[in-house]
């Protein structure tokens, strides 16, 4: 994923550097917004790569023109439905995509040497599209949430398209109990303490640097001494901003605690709006007592269960901490084994149905990790679509065919109404 990103960026730098070269061209007018011979050729340049396409394909290129003028007829329908967006919801979903990118580059300064621009002017420049994603999210929540399909539909979609569906993959039956690693005020106490010995070593004369390679847990500004470079405020977590922005230049913080752990901060520089921080980070972490707690409990549920105390399904909805399946006695429903990440793929080749893993570790998000024991229900071999076995499936493809003639017949009606014309 990095190294897409990076070519994408990539492209888009050098796409906006060739169109200050050369005056830009009007190759598509729909109603008053204009579509740009660089946007079309970035856009164009973008599919290709990412689908393995020939960028030069005159057909690729007609399809993409087609795809920017639908774009611009549904923010115009945004506009007829009177559909607005918030600064407020812009500004969320921009967040969430910088830090996307911060943590895929590794660091901010990272994000800015490859976008060769300022965080603030990436804000600006990907603000723009974003409100316009969300238009547009909108605008087909509106139109085809709430679109549903009947048995007979499903049934006379499965007669008309059950010889091109194609083999319906392996699949796997299964169900999970998850349980988060959450870090205990004595796990907290020992990482303060564990800091607390450093601010000591650094107060009584050490160099930050020096301990900030040796011992910060944050592998991205480690390497420089911590050095977090200069940054506004908006950027750190706020118990982190309402030390360091109040800091002497070359004042050293006492400890802050933040949602990811203990920091101990030293003011480098101040410019402006700017501050230039160093910091060492320990991060929150359960201890190894911690989590040999949560293993043991879920070997006795494996127990429980293998000796008809109870259901795994049961104890699922008493035990599981994840949301989304523990109500349904954790039913993660059929998958197809291809679909399955590498580890559970591998650890499931393995198991028979009816059978109960081994508690493994796993990561769902950055900041939840825990601990999971996978029931294998059953298995169902690679076979041609059946309408019983398969409905779910059929009934997912039936109303993406119902929603993509509905949107068809949008643009169509969309094209009556506005004014558009293509210029190439």
């Amino acid at each position: 994923m990095r190294k897409v990103l990076i070519v994408i960026i990539f492209i888009l730098s050098f796409s906006i550097g060739f169109a200050q070269e050369v005056l830009d061209k009007v190759v598509a007018v729909v109603d008053d917004k204009f579509i740009l011979l660089s946007e079309l050729e970035f856009q164009t340049q973008l599919i290709a790569y990412q689908r393995k396409l020939n960028p030069n394909d005159p057909n690729l290129q007609k399809a993409v023109l087609n795809s920017l003028i639908e774009e611009k007829l549904m923010l115009i329908q945004a506009e007829f439905d009177s559909i607005r967006v918030t600064e407020d919801e812009i500004t969320r979903q921009l967040d969430f995509q910088i830090e996307n990118f911060i943590q895929q580059f590794g660091s901010k300064e990272k994000l800015e040497q490859v976008y060769n621009k300022s965080l603030e002017k990436i804000k600006r420049e990907l603000r723009d599209e974003i409100r316009n994603n969300i238009l547009i999210q909108k605008v087909q929540e509106m139109k085809f949430a709430r679109l549903e399909v009947s048995r007979y539909e499903v049934e006379e979609f499965f007669k008309q398209y059950r010889d091109s569906i194609g083999m319906v993959s392996e699949e796997v039956q299964l169900s999970q109990i998850f349980i988060q690693t959450k870090v205990s005020d004595f796990d907290k106490a020992v990482i303060r303490q564990k800091l607390e010995k450093i601010l000591d070593s650094i107060q009584a004369g050490g160099d930050f640097s020096t301990f900030a390679a040796r011992y910060s847990e944050d592998a991205a500004t480690a390497k420089d001494g911590g050095d977090l470079g200069f940054v506004k405020r908006g950027l750190f977590f706020k118990e982190f901003e309402e030390v360091v922005f109040n800091m002497e230049k070359g004042e050293i913080s006492g400890i802050i605690e933040t949602p990811i752990g203990f920091h101990i901060a030293q003011l480098v520089d101040r410019r402006g709006e700017s501050v230039r921080v160093r910091h060492i980070l320990l991060r929150l972490k359960p201890s190894k007592e911690t989590e040999k707690r949560i293993t043991d409990l879920l070997e006795a549920i494996s127990d429980s269960v293998r000796s008809g105390v109870n259901t795994f399904s049961y104890y699922a909805k008493l035990y599981s901490e994840d949301k989304s399946t523990a109500q349904f006695g954790g039913e993660m429903g059929k998958i197809p084994v291809q679909e399955l990440d590498t580890d559970l793929r591998n650890l499931i080749s393995k198991m028979n149905e009816k059978e109960i893993s081994k508690p493994r570790k796993i990561t769902l998000s950055k900041d939840v990790t825990g601990y999971q024991i996978i029931y294998l229900e059953k298995r169902i071999p690679e076979h041609m679509p059946d309408l019983n076995l398969d409905y779910e499936r059929l009934e997912q493809l039936a109303l993406m065919q119902k929603r993509k003639k509905v949107y068809e017949n949008l643009i169509e009606q969309l094209k009556k109404q506005v004014y558009w014309d293509i210029r190439l």
